[in-house]
């Protein structure tokens, strides 16, 4: 199974899609020659990579040509139900891995004529780095055998977690699906503490950025928890000490207002969902 390469047909080359296309591309993890890419107007970075490695753009036979092991759809949620019956034929003997906020495993289903294996997947934007990472649900079709694909096709734009069930998925939504805006407020929030502190504009923007971005390079080399991290530079009545009471005392606030966000963000997606 480890040498095996997937032939995939690739709905939409936005940012998503023309992610995990490079990713693919640059591993060898497809099957180039039995694979194909739709899309009316790919990026024209997009295709000019399809283009150097022989993957074919829009081929003229159109999708009833092709017969594919993995059918990924990448098009927008809002564009779904105009582009995917036309690939109604490829879904029937391929497994779906849908990238699409909002679409329900049934849903994906009815628009693909009735295909049977389908499996959601929610990245997240640093995926498009090669730095993200994808809840997966996989409804009771899907055989192991495409799991293991589907989670290898997935691993080109990071790291996977599968969860048991469809309604999870509004849980990932909530945590790594919009997880990257919180810590973007974070540095804006810290930046602008910098500010009135007195720094200048650009080295509190600079100093902000900087921190995240080492912290989150510390979290991903060191396989110590987020909790004993934070304890090694805590020193006792240091200066990150009296930080962290105002964060972390009392009703520890930043902890409560994570849940309440997250809350009404898996709330929200599970209202959107179709």
């Amino acid at each position: 199974m480890t040498d095996f390469r997937p032939s995939v047909a690739l709905i939409g080359a936005g940012a998503m899609g023309g992610a995990m296309l490079r990713g693919w591309l640059e591993a060898g993890a497809i099957d180039v020659d039995g694979s194909a890419l739709f899309d009316p107007a790919p990026p024209q970075e997009i295709a000019d990579l399809a283009d150097a490695r022989g993957l074919a753009v829009n081929p003229a036979s159109g999708a009833q040509s092709l017969c594919v092991d993995v059918l990924v759809c990448a098009v927008k949620p809002q564009a779904a139900a105009d582009a995917l019956p036309a690939y109604a034929a490829l879904a029937a003997d391929a497994v779906v891995v849908s990238v699409m906020a909002g679409k329900s495993v049934a849903r994906i289903s009815a628009l693909l004529g009735g295909a049977p294996r389908i499996v959601r997947a929610m990245p997240n934007l640093p995926a498009s780095v090669g730095r993200g990472v994808s809840g997966l649900y996989a409804g009771e079709a899907v055989t192991a055998s495409q799991r293991d694909v589907v989670e290898r096709l997935m691993r080109a734009a990071g790291g996977t977690v599968w969860v048991d069930s469809e309604a999870a998925i509004d849980a990932v939504t909530a945590i790594s699906g919009s997880g990257p805006a919180y810590f973007f407020l974070m540095v804006e929030a810290l930046s602008e503490a910098g500010e009135a502190l007195g720094l200048p504009r650009d080295a509190a923007e600079t100093l902000a950025r900087a921190a995240a971005a080492g912290a989150g390079a510390l979290l991903d080399a060191d396989r110590r928890s987020a909790a004993q991290m934070r304890e090694a530079v805590t020193s006792p009545g240091g200066t990150t000490a009296a930080a962290l009471k105002v964060l972390d005392a009392g009703d520890a606030p930043l902890r409560r207002l994570m849940k309440e966000a997250t809350a009404a963000a898996a709330r929200r997606a599970g209202e959107l969902t179709e």
